[in-house]
């Protein structure tokens, strides 16, 4: 057993990463926008552009069965979750961001694979464009670091 804490170093070299992401259309826009940001930031962090894969689903619920598929293909070292869930009036935003927060995290624990969620839960558009940017630029690099440190521990 290593003495050294692999916590403290941050290994954000993406040059041997394969990275997918999953990204709800619902409120487009906003979600587009956060593909875009992270799809740059990890070209940034050095992961080749045929290494990255991004598919499309209809809403937040979908995006773990999405992740699934691709975490069964084995093929990738880090997926992202890109969402964006807005309070409504009803208790949908609850079961929506609940039940897809649980979907993601079951598929990582289940496939031993990072998955970066960045699925925004918002009470409006304001505060889901005020958080774009960062958010998905934190998924890019939360998918490489993890990746980098399953493949030191496993």
């Amino acid at each position: 057993m290593q003495a050294a804490d692999q916590g403290n170093a941050t290994d954000l070299d993406g040059r041997d990463l394969v990275i997918g992401i999953v990204r709800a259309r619902f409120n487009d826009a906003i979600t587009s926008r956060m593909a875009e940001v992270c799809h740059a930031e990890l070209l940034a962090l050095g992961v080749q552009p045929k290494h990255v894969t991004t598919i499309t689903v209809p809403g937040a619920l979908e995006v773990p069965i999405a992740l699934k598929a691709m975490a069964d293909q084995d093929d990738y070292d880090a997926l992202v979750a890109i969402g964006c869930i807005i309070r409504g009036e009803t208790y949908h935003f609850e079961l929506v961001s609940n039940e897809s927060g649980a979907g993601v995290t079951r598929v990582s624990l289940d496939h031993q694979v990072p998955i970066a969620n960045a699925i925004l839960t918002v009470e409006n558009e304001a505060q889901a464009l005020a958080r774009v940017e960062d958010k998905a630029r934190d998924a890019a690099r939360v998918a490489v670091e993890m990746a980098n440190l399953m493949d030191d521990l496993l």
